[in-house]
């Protein structure tokens, strides 16, 4: 199993070869509740529980909210990562840019030995999220406890986990965590989309109010949104060699700026000579929505984990929740 993991993690583009099989949606894995551990069983029957958002509930751990499922991948992680001081840990709340986030990284750290302009280019053959993977949601899910050490340095990976929640090494090492927020009501909109296409196809739509109503109440996947993204603005402040926040609406309106940024907190910081021969723009073109979102493997795929490809590609604008708000819901948010 371990092996087999970490051919799937290995940051290069020979490793990434699965079949574009299109199939019915059904239920993601981390919200189903079958295979669950004794210890998670035990744990659940003490938390605070509240029905979730796709069919399954969600309970309360450590101040969030989390399906039975992904909080046994939780407790594993938590347990078993081990950081280095040279990871890359890319983190969100969920819907505030994630795939987005993911392929810029890979598209940086990988670009000496897959060039953006290269027509076998891993991002053209595969969702971001098999090729940065989620610590609680991919690696350590199932049971797993793969053994990451093998994996060459720079090692990306992804998570949505709250300061709170993070395993001890992340936050005793020097690695280098990335935060992206998002405008909360954006997220929103975006979530309650998100939430209706994992839904089986014979259950009834969540309503708009009835999420939006979860939401404010802080639950939701990973919620409440507020706390999460405050406690990583204050851990920015307080470790900025280690913490870049940075907000989904400034990566759109000021995309180039933000990229060289990124690279030099990673320590990979474009060269002039990079930057005179476009590598930059050509990392922002490859990464850009129109481009992922057109992919066939996006159009038809779908990632191990049960999501179809095309879900985590709507529109990716700022501003969309005005289609959707009334001025109450405004002022309330």
């Amino acid at each position: 199993m371990a092996t087999t993991l970490i051919s799937t993690l290995t940051h290069t583009s020979h490793d990434l070869k699965d079949p574009i099989t299109p199939s019915p949606p059904k239920l993601a894995k981390y919200l189903q509740e079958d295979d669950i551990t004794q210890e998670c069983q035990a744990l659940i029957s003490t938390l605070p529980k509240d029905q979730g958002w796709v069919l399954s509930y969600l309970y309360q751990y450590q101040g969030f909210w989390h399906p039975i499922r992904q909080l046994q991948g939780v407790l594993s992680c938590q347990r078993h990562f081990q950081a280095r001081d040279t990871d890359i840990i890319l983190i969100t709340s969920p819907k505030c840019g994630t795939t987005w986030l993911k392929a810029l990284a890979y598209a940086v750290i990988n670009r000496k030995t897959n060039p953006p302009r290269g027509d076998n280019h891993p991002l053209l053959s595969f969702n971001p999220h098999k090729s940065v993977p989620f610590l609680e949601l991919k690696v350590y899910v199932d049971h797993q406890v793969p053994d990451l050490t093998e994996l060459p340095s720079p090692r990306l990976f992804s998570t949505h986990l709250p300061v709170e929640s993070l395993p001890l090494s992340i936050k005793e090492t020097g690695c280098k965590v990335v935060y992206l927020a998002r405008d909360p009501k954006d997220a929103f909109i975006s979530l309650w989309h998100f939430a209706n296409k994992l839904r089986p196809q014979n259950s009834c739509k969540l309503q708009l109010e009835e999420a939006f109503d979860k939401f404010c109440k802080g639950v939701s996947l990973y919620g409440p949104f507020w706390d999460h993204v405050l406690s990583y603005w204050k851990c920015s402040l307080e470790k900025s060699n280690n913490v870049f926040f940075l907000k989904y609406e400034e990566l759109k309106v000021q995309p180039k700026l933000c990229l060289k940024k990124l690279a030099e907190f990673w320590e990979r910081p474009f060269s002039l000579e990079e930057e005179n021969n476009g590598v930059v723009d050509e990392i922002l073109s490859l990464c850009s929505f129109d481009n992922l979102s057109n992919l066939e493997v996006n159009k038809v795929g779908k990632l191990s984990s049960g999501e179809q490809n095309n879900a985590f590609f709507r529109k990716g604008e700022v501003g969309n929740w005005a289609n959707y708000f009334t001025q109450e819901m405004t002022e309330k948010i």
